[in-house]
């Protein structure tokens, strides 16, 4: 298997790596990171969002696209397709980071850490790759006025929120440049308590264990045994070969975890299969949940889920991963401080999969508590949580270089941002008369609303 690119080591003196960062100001002034020009486009947007459908389940396709047609923020969330295009099409700074890829308000929740804590960070990596910093402050700061305007916040409150995003990104990254390298790996938020979405998604995540988990999926057949059960819409039990693919990936999922980590996995038996429809964006790409075992009341359900290439993937020029799995899980260890103590990746058949706990304590950002100042507050966290990110992945003092003023920096972010969700809303009505003309296939009665 072909390896990724290496990283080249940032070893130069601090001045250099500053002077570096400065000078990509040349390849893109700090004033045009704001700018977005739909002009620019070469393949309208309905077009670019259905043409990326490499790999997924064609008859699931009408699901994902009810599910985007019921707001301009689900779009959003389902179309990254369109945004790495437009993305791509724009000059950019150069400057390279692991890119969370889909980094967006409700990409970020609750998850338990290896030593059981609870913790809150971006916790979906499906599109990471190394790119420049700016394509994910661009995309969460989209995110926040899209979200914030279907939280019933008014533009000029949705902007506030962007600017406070991106200023706390900011002074986060300069701050972090300063300490040793290892103490900003190590870095902890510390504003959380003041969020209303992260203490809802942590009393989510306090509630969400395996057991509740038994109750909720599955149910005892006749002779006794534990068997998946049928929930509409969303997970249906697997059988025959498909089944047996999935069973028989779990030897080389084994492979990808470190020794002490494949020891604790061993001592749960697979018991049944089933397949499960998660998300927006991922909704019909193949992901199924395993039922394992180590005794009675200590379940673990594993998440085994495609994964295609990044969407970043044909506007970025260096080695991209023969295996998408291990690119998730490779990029998702380079950005979260704490990652699943059983994160690892597999291949059944064609497909690449990334696996995962399914739901061990883990809770969502919900938009209803981004009213008030619910929105402010998680912005001031998303700035915190992605820069620390682009520390540990990027140089950061060469960043830093290039940022100079974080009011400067926030003003243009906060254009782009408002320009960019005028652009999605309009994608969203061309989505809507797709819809309706019968170009794009939706599932249920969504054609009726739109």
């Amino acid at each position: 298997m072909r390896k990724p690119t290496k990283q080249p080591r940032e070893t130069g003196r601090r001045e250099d790596r500053l002077k570096q960062g400065q000078e990509q100001r040349k390849t893109l002034g700090r004033n045009e990171l704001g700018n977005f020009e739909p002009g620019k486009r070469k393949v309208g947007a309905i077009d670019t969002l259905l043409n990326a459908t490499e790999g997924r389940v064609v008859n699931l396709l009408p699901e994902k696209y009810r599910r985007m047609s019921t707001s301009p923020f689900a779009f959003f969330r389902g179309a990254v397709s369109i945004m790495a295009s437009d993305l791509g099409n724009h000059a950019s700074t150069g400057l390279t980071v692991q890119l969370c890829g889909d980094a967006h308000v409700q990409n970020m929740g609750c998850f338990a850490s290896p030593d059981g804590h609870l913790v809150f960070d971006i916790n979906d990596f499906d599109e990471t790759i190394a790119g420049p910093w700016e394509w994910d402050v661009k995309r969460m700061a989209t995110s926040l006025v899209l979200a914030g305007l279907e939280a019933e916040h008014k533009a000029p409150s949705c902007a506030d929120a962007v600017e406070a995003f991106a200023e706390c990104y900011c002074t986060t990254l300069e701050t972090l440049a300063e300490q040793p390298i290892l103490v900003a790996a190590r870095h902890l938020i510390r504003r959380l308590a003041k969020a209303a979405a992260v203490n809802a998604a942590f009393k989510q995540a306090e509630r969400a264990t395996p057991v509740d988990l038994l109750k909720k999926y599955t149910t005892k057949d006749g002779h006794g045994h534990v068997r998946f059960k049928p929930v509409a819409n969303v997970l249906w039990r697997v059988n025959g070969a498909e089944r047996q693919g999935v069973l028989d990936s779990l030897p080389a999922y084994e492979e990808s975890l470190a020794p002490d980590r494949r020891h604790l996995f061993h001592f749960f038996k697979e018991c049944d299969a089933a397949f499960k429809i998660v998300g927006t964006g991922s909704v019909a790409l193949r992901d199924y949940v395993v039922l394992m075992e180590n005794g009675e009341n200590d379940p673990l359900f594993l998440q085994i889920k495609q994964e295609a290439h990044s969407a970043y993937a044909p506007y970025l020029k260096h080695v991209h991963y023969d295996h998408q799995g291990q690119r998730v899980v490779e990029g998702q260890r380079r950005i979260q401080a704490l990652s699943d103590l059983l994160l690892g990746w597999t291949r059944a058949g064609d497909n690449d999969y990334l696996v995962r706990q399914l739901n061990d304590h883990k809770g969502s950002v919900q938009l209803d508590t981004l009213r008030g100042d619910g929105l402010q507050s998680l912005a001031n966290v998303a700035g915190e949580l992605l820069a620390r990110g682009h520390v540990r992945s990027g140089d950061a003092l060469a960043i830093k270089g290039y940022i100079g003023s974080a009011g400067r920096i926030a003003k243009s972010v906060n254009r782009f941002a408002l320009r960019y969700a005028e652009v999605t809303n309009d994608d969203f009505e061309e989505f809507k008369k797709a819809i309706r003309a019968g170009r794009v296939k939706v599932a249920g009665e969504a054609k009726k609303r739109a």
